[in-house]
């Protein structure tokens, strides 16, 4: 098995040899292709994309041991400065982690100039006193997260994957959808909006404080179908086990009450039905509740299980065949990891993070080891559903303050290096939701336990 192969070029290279075409006739978007239509060819072969995000886990924490991927070099040892010497990256088997800090400041005190020698400081922060003990620098392995060790293999790993801003779970969010967090002095101007890693939450008197313009505005312009979807619901009062806030960004966007698209933010088993009948919109976003999201302490064996069990269903869906599924994590976590994250502005990129591309036309078992970011999931769709339109004040139709058009800094780097579009459509791997592992303690049957958050412990999340 080949790893890491190299493609080079962008547009009409990468083209060539992929099968790729970026302008043809296409069928209404986000349904199936009709017979008697013209062939899709390249890119359009995808017609629904669904990105699955979740929480707080860096490369080397899950993928630092991966054959050929960039993970855990030989040698480290982190300074441990309460206990006066340093921690070596150890295998760790627990199924319930701890993690670290993992807001801006922590992102800059771990990155520490580049030398990826900050996460035990960092945590030990947060410790009333010697020993101290952290898992930061503990990873897991293949025994213990099997399915996606699977993913990864069978289809590909972008082992740069850097998540867009460096700083916590809401600026991440917001960037999935939008490419910008920003805090705004006036929802109703998406000019009156300031970037930063330490965005305003919206709330009961600030509702919809997100001004800036976000992906559904040009998908509900070219009349491009989209869902955002919750796993068991958006959190409240009646429903505390739904997703919070800081990881359900959309309805907090002016852009989508102005065009009337409220709805399309609805429970993730409004996806699972779609699956089933063949009805998956073009655009997906799927985010966790906090006991699948895998953000610490919840059980990564209960996360592997929630997400095994969203992508079988696609994989069982009569859309498989037109589908690719993102999957990534939002933020380290404050777990170590090795690489050194590039900057491209003043808020990303941020430390590495897992990501895979599992589609029927995904390359059999590649690593990516181009630089990429959550922007590149936002390239891909205007790729495909778009015409290549980006979210560029100057262009689509509503303009903010964003400093720059964050697809574009990927300069070359594409997603369609992941893809063969030449190839017959590969056949589904469908993998048992709740596999033996070697974690600890053993998890109950159907993966379903349950621990304690700590969010409000770690100030952040």
């Amino acid at each position: 098995m080949r790893f890491g192969t190299k493609l080079v070029g962008a547009g009409s290279a990468i083209a060539a040899g992929l099968g790729v075409a970026l302008s043809v006739g296409i069928p209404a978007l986000g349904t199936a292709f009709r017979p008697g239509a013209p062939a899709l060819v390249g890119i359009h072969k995808i017609r629904h994309i669904i990105v699955i995000m979740q929480e707080n886990r860096s490369f080397d924490s899950y993928f630092g041991t991966f054959p050929g991927a960039s993970g855990i070099p030989t040698g480290v040892c982190v300074p441990d400065p309460v206990n006066g010497h340093c921690v070596k990256p150890f295998v760790d088997h627990a199924d319930s982690n701890h993690g670290g800090p993992h807001d801006n400041a922590a992102s800059t005190v771990d990155v520490a100039g580049g030398k990826m020698n900050g996460f035990v400081a960092e945590a030990e922060k947060r410790c009333s006193g010697p020993p101290c003990p952290t898992d930061v620098m503990g990873h897991h392995v293949r025994s213990d997260i099997p399915n996606y060790w699977a993913y990864a293999r069978h289809f590909v790993l972008d082992d740069h994957m850097f998540e867009s801003d460096h700083s916590w779970s809401l600026p991440t969010h917001m960037t999935m959808v939008s490419a910008w967090a920003a805090t705004c002095s006036d929802p109703a101007n998406p000019m009156s909006c300031v970037g930063t890693d330490s965005p305003q939450n919206r709330n009961v008197r600030r509702p919809q404080p997100f001004a800036w313009t976000d992906l559904t505005w040009l998908l509900h312009k070219h009349h491009v179908s989209w869902g955002y979807y919750l796993d068991h619901g958006a959190q409240g009062s009646l429903n505390p086990r739904g997703v919070p806030s800081i990881w359900n960004v959309l309805p907090g966007f002016t852009d989508v009450t102005q065009d009337g698209q409220q709805a399309n933010v609805q429970p993730l088993a409004n996806f699972i039905q779609q699956a089933r009948t063949g009805t998956l919109p073009a655009v997906s976003w799927i985010v966790p509740a906090p006991g699948d999201s895998e953000h610490p302490a919840a059980l990564v064996s209960r996360g592997q299980a929630y997400v095994t069990r969203i992508i079988n269903a696609v994989m069982r869906s009569s859309q498989w065949r037109s589908s690719a599924i993102f999957l990534t994590w939002d933020d380290w976590g404050g777990f170590y990891d090795n690489v050194r994250p590039p900057t491209v502005d003043a808020q990303g990129y941020g430390i590495r993070v897992p990501a895979m591309v599992i589609s029927p036309y995904a390359r059999r078992g590649f690593i990516d080891h181009q630089v990429l970011s959550y922007d590149a999931y936002l390239k891909f769709i205007e790729d495909d559903f778009l015409g290549g339109a980006r979210l560029n004040p100057a262009t689509d139709g509503r303009p903010d303050s964003r400093p720059n058009v964050r697809e574009n800094l990927l300069g070359p780097s594409t997603l369609l290096r992941d893809f063969n579009f030449l190839q017959s459509p590969r056949l589904p791997l469908l993998l048992n939701p709740c596999p033996p592992t070697t974690l600890v303690p053993t998890p109950p049957p159907g993966c379903g336990g349950r621990v304690a958050l700590h969010f409000a412990g770690w100030g952040d999340s």
